[in-house]
């Protein structure tokens, strides 16, 4: 008798089935690429916006009351955040969901781009909306003397306060989700 290798079994057609639409689904995160390069063409936008609120803040400062010019400042910290929240979500989103992307060729990379997970992103994305909600806030209080509504001034306040609880909470069950996890009992 002669001894012959096991030649390897050709797949049946259902597991052949079952890999080509494995990778249909793993294939299909390129969908996303089209949503994140909107993204990038939003942030366009804002800076058409960032630059029309500079240029009225500028040409209206001789002007304006000191209030007024805080109020600007405001709005274009405002349209920044913003900005940055875009980022935020066209980087981490796109390494975490489409492809890695590979910072060796761009010295000036920031390190925090390939290292947000799903978790840091949701941290990041709710520590931003809470920052945008403040100012819109704080942009409200400034605006007292103009006459505001009181009614809208308590929307905003408790819009922002619950946008404040659920980042801690988040937060919280980030956390507490990760220390159960990892096995680690001493943070208990």
């Amino acid at each position: 008798m002669t001894d012959q290798p096991d030649l390897p079994k050709s797949p049946s057609p259902v597991k052949r089935v079952e890999r080509g639409f494995e990778t249909l689904l793993f294939n299909s995160r390129w969908l996303m690429a089209p949503f994140y390069f909107g993204l990038v063409l939003s942030l366009l936008v804002l800076l058409y916006k960032f630059v029309v609120l500079l240029a009225e803040l500028i040409l209206h400062a001789s002007l304006a009351k000191e209030s007024d010019i805080i109020l600007g400042v405001l709005s274009l910290i405002d349209v920044s955040l913003t900005g940055n929240l875009v980022l935020i979500v066209v980087f981490s989103g796109y390494e975490n969901f489409v492809s890695r992307i590979d910072p060796r060729d761009h010295p000036d990379w920031p390190e925090w781009m390939t290292k947000v997970d799903f978790a840091g992103l949701k941290q990041k994305l709710l520590a931003s909306i809470v920052a945008i909600s403040a100012i819109q806030v704080l942009k409200a209080f400034m605006n007292l003397d103009a006459g505001y509504d009181p009614t809208r001034l308590g929307w905003l306040v408790g819009i922002h306060l619950v946008f404040v609880v659920s980042t801690l909470l988040m937060a919280l069950s980030d956390r507490w989700s990760g220390d159960h996890g990892s096995g680690d009992k001493a943070g208990h």
